[in-house]
């Protein structure tokens, strides 16, 4: 674990065992390839702005399964016949069928069969028509386009700042709390890492760290 300390308080980078951080120094091809992976409230979409203001292409796997349910989309079809409650018409219920599948984990491992292979391929047509730029993306599970080559970097943050910060955005606390028990736990982030960011604190500390990442990661 390393400790870089800022002015306003310190945030705390550890790296994974039998990996190393970036440094500035290091030599690799270009261009660079990241991963941004961590749980609901971490912080995950401020980490990727840090990225994107530095001229990474973004993509977020997200806002990719959110076009994978939208009408005519392939998977409604399927989701139409595992949960013919949640379409009407050709479209998906999206809150109704969070509610399935958030409170049942085989729902919602049935929904990702369905939904990851179609949101992989997409990300994947995506990152080769930007072969030649440094590429980061946001990714809500962990085996989601792991590769070697990529950096994988957790963002992780306490259970009540995330749920926090999730209400302060406007979303329901009970619905949070089923989110996050559906999803991996910090500590499973961590040992996936390459690079581990803790967010539970003052934002403009992160960002200073983050900043130095992402530069780092352009001159290996």
């Amino acid at each position: 674990m390393r400790f870089l300390s800022q002015a306003q308080g310190t945030v705390r980078i550890m790296a994974s065992e039998g990996r190393s951080l970036p440094a500035a120094h290091d030599v690799a091809p270009h261009p660079a390839r990241v991963l941004v992976g961590g749980g609901i409230g971490a912080g995950k979409s401020s980490v990727m702005a840090v990225f994107a203001d530095a001229g990474y292409h973004v993509i977020v796997a997200d806002d990719v399964g959110r076009s994978v349910l939208s009408p005519g989309a392939p998977a409604v079809a399927a989701v139409s016949r595992l949960w013919p409650d949640v379409v009407d018409e050709g479209v998906v219920d999206r809150r109704a069928l969070a509610d399935i599948v958030f409170a049942d984990a085989p729902s919602l491992a049935a929904l990702e069969s369905i939904t990851h292979p179609i949101i992989t391929e997409a990300i994947t047509a995506e990152i080769e028509e930007h072969d030649t730029e440094a590429v980061c993306v946001e990714i809500p599970v962990m085996g989601m386009l792991d590769a070697p080559t990529w950096h994988r970097v957790a963002v992780v943050a306490p259970d009540g700042i995330r749920l926090a910060r999730a209400v302060g955005r406007g979303s329901d606390a009970d619905d949070i709390r089923r989110r996050m028990a559906s999803q991996p736990d910090d500590q499973a982030w961590r040992t996936w890492a390459d690079t581990v960011i803790d967010n539970g604190g003052a934002w403009a500390d992160t960002e200073r760290f983050v900043a130095h990442l992402v530069e780092g990661l352009r001159k290996r």
